[in-house]
């Protein structure tokens, strides 16, 4: 592996170069919010010495970034605008976005475009194996827009995504981050069918935050797919995701934790809120690093058994470590893996 390069990394054009800006920030210690991603727009106010992140890149960044485009997919990665993108792509790793690039919602905290998506493309399954077999991927992180203009939410190619994988790829173990599906069962079954080793739905926020930050979905539909992916399968690894810094309370995080454990979540990533654009939700405070860690600590005395919890963790970051961790746990307690 090269050494990692402190430096920017330029793009061909100048509207390449721009869309990577906050990265850009991140090397003079500018870096700013962004909903599970970071933007160009600075908080108006001094950023804390634990939100920084330095810029890495090296043969695998640029193997990864070029097999992405040649192969016409789109990532969570960049879509969202990552703070980790660097870190994970020069890891050789990836999450994938399904179903386009256009979400029909449009939450308070994501940055991946929202509006009127074309029709879906029914090769991308088969891509996605293609990125996956060129990878070397061991695990693999699948998600999507919400595609509400679908009837089955785009369930269908999430199905046949996850049996691609599996299929080229033999040994891979899957991760799917999936939308809602608008409370549909036999859209979620169609995922579920697919077996894929862990099934993962972000709650995002608390209760009583939901209708201001993701007003499209809500708290009990999300509880409803977390419960139904438990039911589906005991040894299916469920896992979920929040956000802190949007102006919750801890007692609401303990009290989101708590629903999560009691609907199915074996594992769990807490990470700081930032926002994308100065038209987003504005961060309200920056979670310290010792909240984090008695969030962490919380959750795994109400029995998550795999827990990431971080100013900078994300759905999927890491997601690999994590799974492992989760498997680890049930090694030693026993009980089988799905397969």
């Amino acid at each position: 592996m090269d050494k990692f390069r402190l430096v920017p990394f330029l793009y061909k054009s100048l509207s390449e170069t721009k869309a990577y800006l906050p990265e850009l920030n991140s090397i003079q210690g500018m870096t700013s919010g962004a909903g599970w991603g970071m933007g160009p727009f600075m908080e108006q106010k001094r950023l804390p010495p634990w939100i920084r992140k330095s810029l890495q890149t090296n043969q695998n960044f640029n193997k990864v970034h070029g097999l992405v485009g040649n192969l016409r997919l789109h990532t969570v990665c960049e879509e969202a605008k990552c703070p980790n993108r660097h870190e994970c792509w020069s890891s050789g790793t990836a999450t994938v976005m399904i179903l386009g690039d256009t979400c029909t919602r449009s939450c308070r905290f994501c940055s991946v475009k929202s509006g009127r998506p074309p029709e879906l493309d029914k090769l991308e399954p088969k891509r996605v194996a293609t990125a996956a077999k060129e990878m070397n991927l061991k695990h693999i992180v699948i998600t999507s827009v919400n595609r509400d203009d679908q009837l089955n939410g785009g369930a269908d190619i999430f199905g046949d995504t996850i049996r691609a994988v599996k299929e080229m790829v033999p040994g891979i173990t899957v991760e799917v981050l999936t939308p809602d599906f608008e409370g549909r069962e036999e859209s979620l079954n169609l995922v579920l069918e697919a077996a894929p080793h862990v099934f993962s739905h972000n709650i995002e926020t608390v209760r009583h935050l939901q209708a201001q930050i993701r007003p499209q979905a809500n708290y009990g539909r999300s509880m409803w797919a977390l419960r139904k992916a438990r039911e589906w399968e005991p040894t299916l690894e469920v896992k979920s995701g929040i956000m802190v810094g949007l102006g919750e309370t801890e007692e609401q995080v303990i009290e989101t934790l708590q629903d999560l454990r009691e609907n199915g979540c074996s594992m769990l990533t807490i990470g700081q809120y930032l926002r994308p654009t100065k038209n987003h939700e504005p961060v309200h405070r920056f979670v310290h690093p010792d909240e984090f860690a008695r969030y962490e600590e919380k959750a795994r005395g109400m029995g998550f058994q795999a827990v990431a919890s971080g100013p900078f963790v994300r759905s999927s970051y890491k997601a690999e470590t994590l799974y492992a961790e989760m498997l680890d746990w049930r090694r030693g307690n026993a009980t089988h893996v799905a397969g």
